[in-house]
């Protein structure tokens, strides 16, 4: 399953959502407190277009539609995988983990530019994706890029939600990542693309691709495959 802009608008990661939160693996962030949680944001923002700052899947798949990407550089966060999901992309019984942002150094991702005009449209996409549990807190940092800083829109960890996984040792988040796959696919596949696409960027990040080493190990004892 590959997530789209036009799935998403059509349902796809609220009926995962829906689905977790029915078996209690997660309480699902209503319409009334996502729809909230956007205009908070969309009031806070700077006159102008929009900018979003992307540090994982946001940089391989956006899935929205934007006018520009340029590399962006934020300090005081980390990229982690520090979220647990056990539908995405894994199960309850073999959870997988995804990206968020961390307190502490800083970090290398894209930034893209959403025109004025669609930029409550096109952030509404992004919500349905990344606030569907309350896990992420969204904020407005700086972004240095070398055409100048900008104000961006991007998503930090809420370290006291239900699914925070803290700062798991290498060795965990590699076996976890190496075994776990879910309705939107492979966890492994999320790790590698963000380690494809950084390289891609000339932007490596070094701890990324220590865990993805150890992951592509596990696996290829595993026959190559995700359990």
């Amino acid at each position: 399953m590959t997530l789209t802009r036009e799935s998403i608008a059509a349902g796809q990661i609220a009926e995962i959502a829906a689905e977790a939160h029915a078996r209690g693996l997660f309480t699902m962030m209503s319409d009334e407190e996502r729809h909230k949680s956007l205009e908070n944001v969309l009031d806070r923002l700077p006159p102008g277009d929009g900018w979003v700052f992307g540090y994982g899947s946001l940089m391989w798949n956006p899935a929205f539609h934007y006018e520009e990407a340029r590399k962006g550089l934020i300090y005081g966060y980390h990229r982690q995988f520090c979220l647990w999901t056990p539908l995405g992309r894994g199960t309850p019984d073999c959870p997988g983990l995804t990206l968020a942002l961390q307190r502490g150094g800083c970090c290398r991702g894209m930034v893209f530019r959403i025109c004025r005009t669609k930029l409550r449209e096109e952030m509404d996409i992004i919500w349905r994706r990344e606030m569907v549990s309350g896990a992420y807190r969204p904020k407005i940092l700086r972004v240095r890029t070398e055409k100048g800083d900008v104000q961006a829109v991007t998503f930090v960890i809420n370290p006291r939600h239900e699914r925070y996984a803290g700062r798991l040792p290498r060795t965990q988040a590699a076996e976890a990542i190496a075994r776990a796959r879910g309705k939107i696919g492979r966890c492994s596949d999320y790790l590698l693309n963000t380690v494809e696409k950084l390289n891609e960027l000339g932007i490596p990040d070094r701890a990324l691709e220590c865990l993805a080493a150890d992951v592509r190990l596990r696996m290829s004892r595993n026959g190559g495959n995700a359990s």
